[in-house]
């Protein structure tokens, strides 16, 4: 959970059930350069618990946006954004709630070059309040699930760039998050890792209910979510 400050706030509006959504955005807008560069129109989305989303469109159309408008990287101009039960809107502390209830994925990988791999996925739990050991357990706990643990003594510059991902996969895993957002996360990759990272993506949503918003512009990618949307001009014109 994210600190005291940063309270749940139960959406007005929740999906026929009455479950609350994963990610639940309304009316989202957001302008760049004062006003002037409009990226999203309007975008109204909703995500539930265990679900595997594309988000899918041109270069250009606001998709990226989105994701980074999710993580709390950014704020929308206008319009309401809540994520696993916390209104982004209200959040006093953004890189916390990153740290503890996001994932992030992008499409370079950005490990530490002269950290090993095991220390690469451990460092993503510093400041949580798991301590050294059990850091470094989680750490090659997770190496196993992406089946990278004989490779945890490497550096990254001795992988290759499905190994990389799959390193990244396991980093933003760390902290258990309730949402994992990836932006182009096979850009870089040939078709082979490509499928390894999809199958892996697949694995984590079935076997762990893991929430799942990923960012793609190719439709052979984004076939693998259960669910894909698709963006144009900063609007959804098909979820």
């Amino acid at each position: 959970m994210s600190e005291a400050t940063d309270v749940p706030t139960v959406p007005a509006a929740l999906p026929a059930g009455g479950t609350e959504p994963a990610v639940l955005a309304r009316g989202v807008v957001k302008y760049y350069d004062e006003g002037v560069v409009p990226a999203l129109n309007g975008v109204d989305l909703t995500v539930g618990r265990g679900e595997f989303v594309a988000i899918t469109g041109p270069s250009g159309c606001g998709k990226s946006t989105m994701l980074h408008l999710f993580a709390a990287l950014d704020v929308p101009t206008s319009g309401t954004i809540v994520i696993n039960g916390y209104d982004l809107a209200h959040l006093r502390a953004p890189d916390r709630f990153r740290r503890e209830e996001i994932g992030l994925v992008f499409q370079l990988h950005n490990l530490l070059p002269r950290l090993s791999v095991v220390d690469n996925v451990e460092i993503a739990m510093l400041g949580s309040r798991r301590h050294r050991a059990e850091r470094a357990a989680r750490a090659r706990e997770l190496l196993a699930a992406v089946d990278l643990l004989p490779f945890s003594a490497r550096r990254p510059p001795q992988l290759s760039g499905g190994e990389r991902q799959r390193v990244a996969i396991a980093r933003a895993l760390a902290n258990d998050p309730a949402v994992l957002l990836a932006d182009e996360p096979t850009g870089s990759l040939d078709s082979a890792s490509v499928e390894t990272v999809l199958a892996l993506f697949t694995r984590l949503q079935t076997e762990r209910g893991l929430t799942i918003v990923l960012v793609t512009h190719d439709q052979a990618v984004a076939s693998a979510a259960g669910r894909v949307v698709h963006m144009l001009d900063g609007r959804i014109v098909e979820a």
